[in-house]
């Protein structure tokens, strides 16, 4: 995993990786009374009613897989080990409006190539999982749900 590319941490996005320490898959909605909608990548200010107010909502952790791809040949070295590896879009069941990347794995810890890439479907289901990557990072995985 030493080689393999880490999230950048922002301000606006840094509660959205302490929930996912904590195992818990949050994301930013706005707080202004007549608003409240979810907005991901989280930002300053609601792009819909411009208030500068939020909150971190819990959501379920499941979705259903909107794309993927294999990577042919993987673009970066660190990643040549694990090919071939799926990247997914995942589209949240409980806010069908936030799609999230990541991988589809057999645990929070397997390595990206631990799915045969043909149990892949445009419209299978997911639960999330976390996999702690470094002190500063935990990353939102995807199982397949049966």
């Amino acid at each position: 995993m030493d080689a393999l590319l880490l999230p950048v941490v922002d301000e606006d996005g840094a509660p959205f990786w302490e929930y996912a320490a904590r195992g818990e898959l949050r994301v930013q909605a706005c707080a202004a009374p007549d608003c409240g909608r979810l907005r991901f990548p989280p930002r300053p200010c609601c792009p819909h009613c411009q208030s500068f107010d939020s909150e971190w909502r819990a959501l379920s952790g499941r979705g259903r897989i909107w794309s993927y791809v294999l990577p042919h040949p993987p673009l970066l070295p660190a990643y040549a080990a694990q090919a071939p590896y799926n990247a997914v879009v995942v589209e949240l069941a409980d806010a069908p409006e936030i799609r999230l990347v990541g991988n589809v794995v057999t645990g929070p810890d397997a390595p990206l190539n631990s799915v045969d890439p043909d149990r892949l479907r445009i419209g299978a289901a997911v639960k999330a999982v976390f996999c702690p990557v470094s002190p500063e990072a935990t990353l939102v995985r995807w199982l397949l749900e049966r």
